[in-house]
């Protein structure tokens, strides 16, 4: 099976400065992405499989997709803050591909900015012209993210990788953490695990701080897979460790 993360034609990476490898920030984009990629490829068949009327489903379905939105909203602010500025400064031959990412955040935030609206009044309604009209927006949502995810993977990170350290990095993926509700960061967990390959599993696992690893053994692992059985009744539940 091809990898997604592989450039298409007409597509160049930025020039890599010379030195060592700093970073594994590409390995944990790449986690990160296929995430935003399985959830957004999901997302409008979850709007539509909803019955119209169904407002208690509307509203469980809704609180999901709010988190992935707010999730997908946190992880580009901390590039913006952390990554793109330290970046520029370092490796000035990347300054038009670090333009187009920033563009793609850009139409991302006036995308998610659409959706909020819809969201809320079909998590109320469950009515089916909000329900189309959402489901539009995220299926428009879903084919920028195809271009952005994979272009910062393929054209940026290996540049990142040379330049910014592994602390700078894992303060970018820490960023905002704190402002999601911890049941839902826990069950998430589980989520970000079934869309890896197992040995990127293994290797995201061993970067979670300890007591996340045995709250998610204790507690986190049941919830995936209960809010999955929810998301999608009688589909086959990916395993994770």
């Amino acid at each position: 099976m091809a990898d997604f993360f592989t450039a298409q034609p007409g597509e160049t990476a930025a020039p890599l400065p010379p030195g060592p490898i700093l970073c594994t920030g590409s390995a944990g984009m790449r986690r990160v992405h296929r995430f935003f990629l399985w959830a957004y490829d999901e997302a409008p068949g979850l709007v539509r499989s909803t019955d119209t009327g169904d407002t208690a489903r509307a509203a469980y379905v809704g609180a999901v997709l709010g988190n992935f939105d707010g999730v997908l909203h946190i992880h580009h602010e901390g590039e913006d803050l952390l990554m793109y500025p330290p970046l520029a400064g370092r490796a000035p031959g990347c300054a038009l591909h670090i333009a187009q990412m920033l563009e793609h955040h850009r139409q991302v935030g006036e995308r998610l900015d659409r959706i909020e609206p819809v969201r809320q009044r079909w998590m109320e309604t469950a009515g089916a012209e909000d329900s189309e009209e959402l489901a539009d927006l995220y299926e428009g949502l879903s084919a920028l993210l195809k271009v952005h995810l994979r272009r910062e993977v393929t054209e940026v990170m290996p540049v990142v990788d040379r330049v910014l350290s592994e602390k700078e990095m894992d303060a970018v993926g820490q960023h905002g953490i704190e402002q999601f509700d911890k049941k839902f960061l826990v069950g998430y967990l589980g989520m970000m695990m079934a869309t890896n390959p197992l040995d990127d599993q293994k290797a995201f696992f061993k970067e979670i701080p300890a007591p996340v690893r045995l709250a998610y053994r204790l507690v986190g692992r049941r919830m995936y897979r209960r809010q999955y059985s929810t998301l999608f009744p009688g589909r086959k539940i990916p395993e994770t460790l």
